[in-house]
C-alpha cells in the first residue's frame, strides 16, 4: 500500500543554527527509498510517498519512519533533530477537527503543535486558561490547537505551554495554520 506522509522536523534553520537545507533533505528522503519528495518552506516540512505496512495510519509505521529519518539526519549533518511523521489522513483529520473558526482567522493567529504521543488534560492542569484570555488552547489527537490573536511571538500562553515541565518525555513541533493547510493539500494531491 502506498501512503503519503509529512515529516515535521523540529527546531531546524532557526537563526542560522542546525542548518538542514531543503534540497539536501529531499535527497536524504529519496535515499531512504521515499518517492515524490517535496518540501515546504525552510522550517522542516517535507512530504513524501512510500510503501507502508498494512495499516498506514498506524502510529508505529509513523514512528519507524521518523526514527529512520532522525538517524539519517544525524549521520548526514552531525546533529540530532527530532522528527514527527504523520500520514496525510492524520493531518486532514487534525485540520478538520479544529475547534476554532479557522476560516475566520489569520494564519498567524492559529497554530497546531503536533506531539509524539497523545496528551491528557491533566498534563496541563497547572495552566489557568482564564489568565491568558483571549488566548486559548484545546487538545486534540496527539495535537494541541492554540489561538493567539496577536501572533505566536507575543503569546504568553504559548510560553507557558512550551515549558519543559509540561512537555517532559514528549516531542512536539508547532506549525501555523497556513502551514497546516498547505501540508494537508500537499499530502492529498495526486502524485505525478
Amino acid at each position: 500500500m502506498t501512503t503519503t506522509y509529512a515529516a515535521l522536523l523540529r527546531g531546524i534553520n532557526v537563526s542560522g543554527h542546525r542548518r538542514v537545507p531543503m534540497a539536501e533533505l529531499r535527497v536524504l528522503l529519496a535515499e531512504l527509498g521515499h518517492r515524490d519528495v517535496r518540501t515546504y518552506l525552510q522550517s522542516g516540512n517535507a512530504v513524501f510517498t512510500t510503501d507502508a505496512g498494512p495499516d498506514a495510519s498506524d502510529a508505529s509505521d509513523e514512528d519507524a519512519l521518523a526514527a529512520a529519518l532522525e538517524q539519517a539526519i544525524e549521520t548526514r549533518f552531525g546533529f540530532a533533530v527530532d522528527c514527527l511523521v504523520r500520514s496525510g489522513a492524520y493531518l486532514k483529520a487534525v485540520a478538520d477537527a479544529c475547534p476554532f473558526p479557522a476560516a475566520e482567522l489569520a494564519g498567524k493567529q492559529l497554530h497546531v503543535t503536533y506531539f509524539s504521543r497523545p496528551l491528557t488534560p491533566d498534563r496541563f492542569a497547572s495552566v489557568d486558561p482564564a489568565a491568558y484570555l483571549p488566548e486559548e488552547f484545546r487538545l486534540g489527537d496527539r495535537a494541541l490547537y492554540l489561538y493567539t490573536p496577536n501572533g505566536l511571538g507575543r503569546s504568553k500562553l504559548a510560553e507557558v505551554l512550551a515549558r519543559p515541565a509540561l512537555l517532559k518525555g514528549i516531542t512536539g513541533t508547532t506549525r501555523n495554520w497556513n502551514t497546516v493547510v498547505k501540508l494537508v493539500e500537499m499530502t492529498h494531491r495526486a502524485t505525478p
